[in-house]
This record gives C-alpha cells, sequence and structure tokens, in this order.
C-alpha cells in the first residue's frame, strides 16, 4: 500500500485530498504574534479579511518534522508500506528539509522497518505541487509500483509549467518574491507581472497590461507548451477571486482542444500570505 503526503502549499481542496486520500503538514502563519496552522485554524478567506487590518507583514513557517512524523506512523499503522512525500521547493522553504529529518527520525526509532520512504523536492509551488501529487494519486489508482511513482516525479517535475500572477504587487515585494525594481516599472507602467518557476524559485517572464492580457497569455502559452501525452488534467488557482479563475477556466474550454479536467482551487494561506489578494495562476506539464 502507498501513502501520499505533502506539505499543505499543494494547495489541492478538501475534495481531492479526502478521494485520494493524501495527508498534509500544515505551515505556520504568523499573524501578530499568533501562530495559526494554514487551513487547520485558519482558511484563506478568513485570513484575507484579516489582512486588510493588519500593521506587520504575516509571516510563514514550514512544518515541524514532528508533524510528518505523525503521517509517517499513521500511515504505517494503517498498513502502508511505502510513503511517498510531495513536499515545495526547497529554494523557497524549509518543508522539504524538515521531511528529510523527520524520514530521518522515523528509520532511528524504526532501524527494522520494512517500510520506504521517499521525500521529493517537487521544485514547485502551490498547485505545482499539487500537480504532481494528484497526478502520483492517479498513477496508484492505475496499478503504478511505487518505483514508478517516484520515477515519474523525478522526471518531470522541473515541467510542470507554473503562472502565476496578481493585483497587488506588494506582497510578492515584502516576503521577497519580486525585487523593488521589477515592481516599481509594473506600477509605473501598469503592468502585471506573469511569475513562473525557475531553478526551484519564482521568475518573472511577462508583465502585461490588463487581466484579459494575462488570461490570454496564460492561453496562448498554453497551447505553444502543453505536453498532451502528459497533461490529463489543469489546475486553475486564485486566492480571492474565484469568478476571474471560472472565467479562465472558460476561455480554455473555448479557446484550447484540451478535453481533460479543468480543476479550479483556491490557494491556501501559506501560499496566500505571499501573493496577496487577486492571484490567479494556472498549472500544467509543459513539453
Amino acid at each position: 500500500m502507498i501513502k501520499i503526503m505533502a506539505d499543505s502549499t499543494c494547495d489541492l481542496s478538501n475534495e481531492v485530498l479526502e478521494k485520494y486520500d493524501i495527508s498534509t503538514a500544515p505551515l505556520k502563519i504568523n499573524i501578530d504574534g499568533k501562530s495559526y496552522k494554514d487551513k487547520v485554524e485558519i482558511d484563506p478567506d478568513t485570513f484575507f479579511k484579516m489582512l486588510e487590518d493588519l500593521t506587520d507583514f504575516p509571516t510563514t513557517g514550514a512544518p515541524s518534522p514532528a508533524e510528518y512524523l505523525a503521517i509517517m506512523d499513521e500511515a504505517v499503522e494503517a498498513g502502508h508500506t511505502h510513503i511517498l512525500c510531495i513536499c515545495m521547493s526547497s529554494g523557497t522553504s524549509g518543508s522539504y528539509q524538515s521531511a528529510e529529518i523527520a524520514k530521518d527520525y522515523f528509520y532511528e526509532e524504526h532501524p527494522t522497518s520494512p517500510v520506504h520512504i521517499q521525500v521529493i523536492d517537487s521544485k514547485c509551488m502551490s498547485h505545482g505541487s499539487g500537480w504532481l501529487l494528484l497526478k502520483s494519486a492517479l498513477l496508484r489508482e492505475r496499478g503504478a509500483s511505487f518505483k514508478e511513482i517516484v520515477g515519474f516525479n523525478e522526471q518531470y517535475k522541473t515541467n510542470v509549467k507554473h503562472f502565476l500572477s496578481v493585483d497587488d504587487l506588494n506582497h510578492l515585494i515584502k516576503s521577497g518574491r519580486i525585487s523593488n525594481a521589477s515592481a516599481m516599472v509594473g506600477k509605473l507602467l501598469m503592468l502585471k507581472p506573469v511569475m513562473t518557476m525557475k531553478d526551484g524559485k519564482g521568475a518573472v517572464v511577462a508583465k502585461e497590461r490588463g487581466r484579459k492580457r494575462v488570461l490570454k497569455h496564460y492561453v496562448e502559452e498554453f497551447k505553444k507548451r502543453n505536453d498532451p501525452e502528459q497533461t490529463e488534467f489543469v489546475i486553475i488557482g486564485y486566492t480571492t477571486d474565484a469568478a476571474v479563475a471560472e472565467s479562465l477556466k472558460v476561455k480554455m474550454q473555448e479557446e484550447t482542444d484540451f478535453a481533460g479536467e479543468i480543476y479550479v482551487m483556491q490557494m491556501g494561506v501559506a501560499v496566500g500570505t505571499h501573493v496577496g489578494p487577486g492571484g490567479i495562476s494556472m498549472f500544467f506539464m509543459e513539453k
């Protein structure tokens, strides 16, 4: 039996997590001296309402090794013989390192255990690692071996295409995800940055004038970059504006020949802390 687990930045919906039995270790959100567990003690909508009145910028912290270890122990108790943990990029968080420490702790406590544990640095953010998790769950469902699922992740993790754009650049500036210089140019010209992942970190790849052009950019890039053999589903993410995310889904259905599932899911609090209101993202497998 194969158990799949992750940190909470995978941003998969509760419905998907429950359907495919994917467990998550929550990141911590630090707000005005109080710590909250992502999606456990605070939800995105509540967070964004709080954000309007905060004077200090919230910070995030990786799950502790103990939180990962608890999931591993529970999985073993439930009869799982293999555990796959897919974490957000090590270039942006300590989540991967915490999971590796938890793995070491597990084998120290159970030196003769036959259980196989593999921790993967996804090199992804948000629904990018979520994409790999969902794909892994589908492969497991179809009877793929643990070795095959791990091999897929290691081979294709850097092919998960990320697109992210925001309305308010201030959150990306404060979290260090975009430089002040790039942000000022965008503000002066009223441009919206389009970001992706490069070498496990966020990078601006385009600037578009207005949201409509951002969505057009996503669709046109999908047409050019999509790997039709690997992309059996697309994930569209949002922080506060579900209507825009749904409009992107409709645009994809009307303007591309993609016939697979298109999920629309809200980003969690940990990711939302850095992205801010108005974030719109899209994820698929590129060639």
